[in-house]
């Protein structure tokens, strides 16, 4: 009779808990934004980290709880960006992002200072004396880039990072991978031309170490008639806020290294 009872007060109890768990998730939800959902839709789905959140997901909550812009789904591009601020209900620039390696410095160009043979890794490598090449400001070239393109949109070519433009999303893996931040997510366009250099030396230094490095010369500061370019720590700067896309500055570059390296893509 007891085992009776003590079943019967356990399904009753049971049975209680039970619909004060059910009360209390009707009662006590919290209903969720639909433009959330609405906004993962638009999404790329590649969970890329790119945007600077974990995933997919917590953008798109991003988006739509704390105002955070709407243009960086770099995979999705300007179609995911257009349709995102359809939904919330604002605007958004239709420049498509891509990764640009500001370095010409392959094995022709900049010759190695010593022979390296430890860790193949472009993180190890840069910590001894810069990298093995006579640039230490130079593209490592081992890969670590490569290792992290979830597009295969990078490879590298004779010892220097080179950018397949009709595979990248502009996530910018890459740039946040590589030691030497050689490699930048061009927001500019391909209207805009980039100083494909990023030698910080002076320039007699810096024509002994590479080949087609930036020499300070000034002449793009000179005859920019915006502005819009100035030589800083030695290299040519652009500033993309001024530049009309003339090319003054990429005809008159002697070194040939300001170009408009998406032009192509």
């Amino acid at each position: 009779m007891s085992i009776v009872a003590a079943v019967i007060l356990c399904t009753v109890v049971g049975t209680v808990g039970a619909i004060v768990l059910v009360a209390a998730a009707k009662f006590m939800a919290v209903e969720e934004d639909p433009r959330i959902e609405q906004v993962s839709a638009c999404l790329a789905g590649a969970n890329c980290g790119g945007c600077g959140y974990a995933g997919c997901a917590d953008y798109a909550k991003a988006v739509v709880m704390d105002g955070v812009a709407c243009d960086k789904c770099a995979p999705g591009g300007p179609k995911a960006a257009q349709a995102i601020a359809a939904i919330m209900g604002g605007e958004v620039s239709a420049v498509e992002k891509k990764a640009v390696v500001q370095c010409q410095g392959c094995e022709k160009n900049c010759k190695p200072s010593y022979e390296y043979t430890g860790i193949k890794t472009c993180a190890a490598a840069a910590a001894l004396y810069g990298g093995p090449k006579a640039c230490s400001q130079a593209c490592v070239g081992f890969g670590d880039c490569v290792k992290v393109c979830k597009f295969d949109a990078i490879h590298i070519v004779d010892g220097v990072a080179v950018v397949d433009q009709s595979k990248c999303t502009g996530c910018g893996a890459c740039a946040s991978i590589c030691p030497k931040k050689v490699i930048m997510i061009d927001e500019a366009g391909p209207a805009k031309p980039v100083v494909l250099c990023s030698n910080e030396d002076k320039g007699p230094v810096a024509m002994k170490e590479c080949a087609t490095a930036c020499i300070a010369c000034g002449m793009c500061q000179r005859n920019c008639p915006s502005d819009a370019i100035h030589v800083v720590n030695n290299i040519a700067r652009i500033d993309y806020t001024k530049c009309t896309g003339c090319g003054v500055c990429v005809s008159k570059c002697p070194k040939k290294i300001i170009t408009y390296p998406l032009k192509q893509a």
